[in-house]
C-alpha cells in the first residue's frame, strides 16, 4: 500500500515551508520550531500547511515543554487534518497525543490510543514516520514491564528508521534502546547502542538528544561502578543551563548527581539534586520519583545525615512494579540496605539485602526471557522486512502486487506471532512434565541449589521429599498403560492442589516424584506427606469398569538441617535412601532418617 497522502498534496502556500518544518524535527529542533512559526504566522498559507505545521509545534513542545503544553497543540492539528481529510496526519497526530498520556505516567491510556492504529501506520506511512510509531509502542510496553515486546518494536522501529533518508530518528532508537538494556541490567550492549547514537547525533543539531543519549552513558558507567569515568558527561551537562531555545537541556539531573555523588564531587552532586527538585518539583513518571529519592539520599549521606537519608527511602515502600524500572527498583532496595548496614541496623539490612538479591533474580529473569523472544522476533522480522520490500518491489511493478502485498503482510503478521507462541510453548516444555503438569527433572536440578543455599544462609531447613507410587507396574500390567497415565496425572493434581506456593513439585521419573519444601523440617514433611497418603488412598477410579482405589505410595523425607547434608545431592541421597527403606518395610508409609510415620486406613 502507498504511503497516504493528504489532500492538498498538491504545492500551495507555506506546505513546501510546513513539510520542511516537520521532517528535520530530529535533526534541527530550533530549526523545525522557526519554520512551523513562520507558517502559523503566515496569512496566505493553507489550511493543510497549518495544520502541518501546527503538528510539528506540537511534537516540539511535547519534548522540550510539557506534555500538558503539547495535548491542546495534537488536538487541534487533528481537527484540522479531520477537515482536510488526511489520514497520516490523524495517525501522527493521535500517536503524539498517546505519546503525551505516557509522559504523565497513563501507560494503559496511552497503549490503548496508539495499539489501534499499528497496522493502519505500518501500510500507510512513510518508514521514518513508522518507527515514530513503532517507538510509542515500544514505550508503553517498556513501562508496562514487557521487555520483550518493547524490544521487538524497538528493533523494528530501528530498522525502519534508517530507511528514513537521514531524518535522525534511528538516533532516537538508539536511545531509548540502550535505556530498555540499562533497564534489564544489559549494560555493555546498551553503552554501545548510546555510542552508536552519539556517533549519529553528531550530524544532527539536536541538543536534547545529545544530552539524554550522555545520561545514559552516565547511567551505565554507575551501574559498572566507574562513575569517576562518566565525570567528563556530567560536568559537560551540568555546565550547559539552557539551550538556543531557552530550554534545559537534560532531563536527567537525577542520574548526573548520583554519579557526581558516588565520585566523589559532593558539592556538584548536591547542585545537581537542587537542579531538578527545581525543574520538575512533582515528577510524573514513577521511576523518576524512585530515582530522584537515590539522588537525594546520596546527598544527605554524603552531609553525614545517614539516618534522613534511610527514612526518605523508606518513605518510598512499596516499591510497586507498575511504572518502577528493575533499574531503579534494584538501586533502592540496595541503597535500602547500605544505609542501615551503615547505621548499624543488621536486621534491616539484611531484609532489604534479601529484597534487592530477589530483585536481582527477578531482573534478570526478565531480561533472559527478553533476550530469548526479542532474538526469535528479531530474526522472523528481518525475514518480515525482507519480504516485505520484495513484495513492495513488485507492487510498483504492477497495480495488482497491491493485493498480493496485503495478503503477505497478513500471513507474515500471523507468522510472528506462531513465532512467539512458538517461543513461549517452548519456554514451558524444557521445564515441565507434559503428563502431569508439574517441573521435571531438568528444572529440580536447576533450582535445588539456588535453595538449598538460601536455606543454609537463612538457617531455615529444606526438606526434601521422594515419593514413589506403590504397586504401579501391576496397575499398567492389569489395566493398560493409558490407565497408567491417568493415575500419574491425577496424582500431578493433588501435588499441585495441595502444595504451597513456595514449595517445588516434579516428576522424578516414571512413577517416582520429588517435593522441595522451604522453612519446613523433616518432622513437618513427614506429617504433610502422611496427609497426602491419606487422601491418595482415599481415591477412587474407574477403568473400564473396574474399580481401582485404596491406592498407596511410599516416602522418604530428609531436610538440610542435618550436619551430613552438606551438599544438595546429599540431600537427595538422604530422601532416596529413606524411600528404599519405605519399600522394604512394607510399603504405604513415609520414613525419615529414624523417624517412619504410617498413614492411618481410613
Amino acid at each position: 500500500m502507498k504511503p497516504a497522502a493528504p489532500a492538498s498534496a498538491d504545492p500551495s502556500p507555506g506546505w513546501r515551508q510546513a513539510q520542511r518544518a516537520w521532517r528535520i524535527q530530529f535533526t534541527d529542533s530550533a530549526g523545525s520550531l522557526a519554520g512551523a512559526e513562520r507558517v502559523l504566522a503566515r496569512a496566505d498559507a493553507c489550511a493543510a500547511a497549518k495544520a502541518w505545521a501546527r503538528l510539528a509545534r506540537a511534537y516540539h513542545r511535547m519534548r522540550y515543554a510539557t506534555p500538558a503544553d503539547a495535548v491542546s497543540e495534537f488536538a487541534l492539528a487533528r481537527q484540522a487534518f479531520v477537515a482536510s481529510r488526511d489520514r497520516r496526519g490523524q495517525i501522527l497526530a493521535t500517536v503524539g497525543h498517546g505519546r503525551c498520556l505516557w509522559m504523565q505516567g497513563r501507560f494503559d491510556d496511552a497503549l490503548a490510543r496508539v495499539l489501534p492504529l499499528r497496522d493502519e501506520a505500518l501500510q500507510c506511512l512513510p518508514p521514518a514516520e513508522r518507527a515514530l510509531v513503532l517507538n510509542a509502542l515500544a514505550g508503553c510496553y517498556s513501562a508496562l514491564g514487557q521487555p520483550a515486546l518493547a524490544f521487538g518494536y524497538m528493533y523494528q522501529g530501528l530498522r525502519e528508521g534508517r530507511g528514513g533518508r537521514g531524518l535522525g530518528f534511528d538516533a532516537v532508537l538508539h536511545c531509548n534502546i540502550a535505556h530498555e538494556l540499562l533497564l534489564l541490567g544489559d549494560v555493555d550492549e546498551a553503552l554501545r547502542h548510546v555510542d552508536e547514537g552519539l556517533r549519529r547525533c553528531a550530524t544532527l543539531r539536536n541538543p536534547k538528544l545529545d544530552s539524554v543519549l550522555r545520561v545514559n552513558r552516565i547511567a551505565a558507567l554507575t551501574d559498572l561502578g566507574r562513575a569517576h569515568d562518566s565525570l567528563p558527561d556530567v560536568e559537560r551537562l551540568s555546565a550547559v543551563r539552557l539551550d538556543a531555545e531557552g530550554h534545559d537541556c537534560d532531563a536527567g539531573f537525577e542520574t548526573m548527581a548520583i554519579a557526581a555523588l558516588r565520585a566523589g564531587r559532593t558539592a556538584l552532586g548536591i547542585e545537581l539534586v537542587e537542579r531538578a527538585e527545581r525543574a520538575d518539583p512533582d515528577p510524573g513518571l514513577p521511576d523518576v520519583r524512585v530515582e530522584r529519592a537515590v539522588a537525594q539520599a546520596e546527598a544527605l549521606r554524603a552531609r553525614g545525615r545517614t539516618a534522613e537519608a534511610l527514612t526518605l527511602m523508606e518513605r518510598q515502600l512499596p516499591l510497586t512494579t507498575d511504572g518502577v524500572g528493575a533499574r531503579e527498583r534494584c538501586n533502592a532496595l540496595h541503597l535500602l540496605a547500605d544505609l542501615a548496614e551503615s547505621l548499624g541496623h543488621s536486621a534491616r539490612a539484611l531484609r532489604w539485602l534479601r529484597a534487592w538479591q530477589q530483585a536481582q533474580l527477578a531482573r534478570a529473569q526478565m531480561a533472559s526471557r527478553a533476550r530469548q523472544q526479542a532474538a526469535a522476533l528479531h530474526t522472523e522480522l528481518l525475514r518480515v522486512q525482507r519480504e516485505r520490500d520484495e513484495a513492495e518491489a513488485r507492487r510498483r511493478a504492477s497495480e495488482r502486487a497491491q493485493h498480493a502485498l496485503a495478503a503477505l503482510n497478513a500471513q507474515l503478521a500471523q507468522r510472528v506471532a506462531q513465532v512467539q507462541a512458538l517461543q513461549s510453548e517452548l519456554e514451558q516444555q524444557a521445564v515441565r512434565d507434559v503428563l502431569t503438569g508439574l517441573y521435571n527433572r531438568r528444572h529440580l536440578n536447576e533450582v535445588l541449589p539456588a535453595m538449598f543455599a538460601l536455606a543454609r544462609r537463612d538457617g531455615q531447613p529444606l526438606a526434601a521429599v521422594v515419593i514413589d507410587l506403590d504397586h504401579f507396574k501391576r496397575v499398567n500390567d492389569e489395566h493398560g498403560h493409558l490407565a497408567g497415565d491417568e493415575l500419574l496425572a491425577a496424582f500431578g493434581r493433588l501435588l499441585a492442589a495441595q502444595l504451597r506456593r513456595s514449595d517445588v513439585a516434579c516428576r522424578y521419573g516414571g512413577e517416582e516424584f520429588c517435593l522441595l519444601l522451604p522453612r519446613t523440617s523433616a518432622t513437618a514433611a513427614r506429617r504433610k506427606v502422611a496427609a497426602l497418603l491419606r487422601q491418595w488412598r482415599a481415591m477412587r477410579f474407574e477403568f473400564d469398569g473396574a474399580a481401582l482405589q485404596g491406592l498407596t505410595f511410599s516416602a522418604g523425607v530428609a531436610d538440610s538441617s542435618d550436619a551430613a547434608q552438606r551438599l544438595p545431592l546429599h540431600l537427595l541421597r538422604a530422601a532416596d535412601l529413606a524411600v528404599l527403606a519405605a519399600k522394604r518395610g512394607g510399603r504405604a508409609r513415609v520414613l525419615g532418617d529414624t523417624v517412619a510415620a504410617t498413614a492411618s486406613t481410613p
